[in-house]
């Protein structure tokens, strides 16, 4: 299994296909890993293999990824990890594409190195809503609970701070609108429609950032093909020339 060994942070990643790379950041919230792709609408391993070099990554302590825990981790942590996994992999610049959480990750990861990111696909972009701090506190505490099992000499005491870090935010929880209104960077957003990935928030992101394109119906049977085919158009004209 490729894995990349940094301190006492180890993360696992596959690869697929060759050409301009795209870093991926799986649905699965805390849990986010590569299986989740190969269960979504499209799997982009799959569907964009052929024009790029995919790398799928298994998130920190998700999947195949283990790493120590600590009440000062938070979206930064994973920025971090992501930004060295490039490093790693000779990557100056790629596109990124995330889903669920993995859309808030991309946020992240431009906000960290702007220079490094081409081109961003946020499908599914988790949010807060009136109604769905409580969810994704809830969301946390079952993957803490279930890590706690697995390796109980985990400080219960860094759940909670990490925790707060992670998803007492506003907005898309780990950047802000400011951020968003701001970033230069061009972004196919395909919509969200449930209370972990509402709409408001795929709507709002498309109307802040300067370059932003918005899928609303993407998921459905006979929506999904011409949505690859515009992620796939978007990235293709988003790819530096060599």
């Amino acid at each position: 299994m490729p894995t990349f060994n940094r301190a006492e942070t180890s993360l696992y990643y596959e690869e697929y296909g060759t050409g301009y790379p795209i870093l991926l950041f799986a649905p699965g919230g805390m849990r986010s890993s590569v299986e989740f792709w190969h269960k979504s609408p499209f799997d982009p391993t799959v569907e964009l293999a052929s024009d790029f070099r995919v790398i799928a990554m298994d998130q920190r302590n998700a999947g195949n990824s283990t790493a120590p825990i600590a009440a000062s981790d938070g979206w930064e942590t994973y920025a971090n990890d992501h930004l060295a996994l490039m490093d790693h992999l000779a990557i100056k610049q790629c596109h990124v594409m995330g889903g669920c959480i993995g859309s808030s990750y991309c946020l992240g990861l431009i906000k960290l190195a702007p220079a490094r990111v081409s081109a961003a696909i946020l499908q599914n972009p988790i949010g807060l809503s009136l109604r769905n701090r409580d969810m994704f506190y809830a969301m946390f505490d079952g993957w803490a609970k279930a890590l706690k099992r697995e390796r109980p000499q985990i400080e219960e005491a860094a759940f909670g701070p990490f925790r707060e870090r992670m998803y007492s935010g506003d907005f898309v929880f780990n950047v802000s609108r400011d951020f968003v209104r701001s970033c230069r960077t061009p972004m196919l957003i395909l919509c969200g429609s449930d209370d972990y990935h509402p709409t408001e928030t795929s709507k709002e992101i498309a109307a802040l950032a300067p370059n932003a394109e918005l899928i609303e119906t993407w998921k459905t049977p006979e929506a999904v093909k011409p949505a690859v085919k515009r992620v796939r158009e978007f990235l293709i004209s988003h790819t530096p020339k060599a």
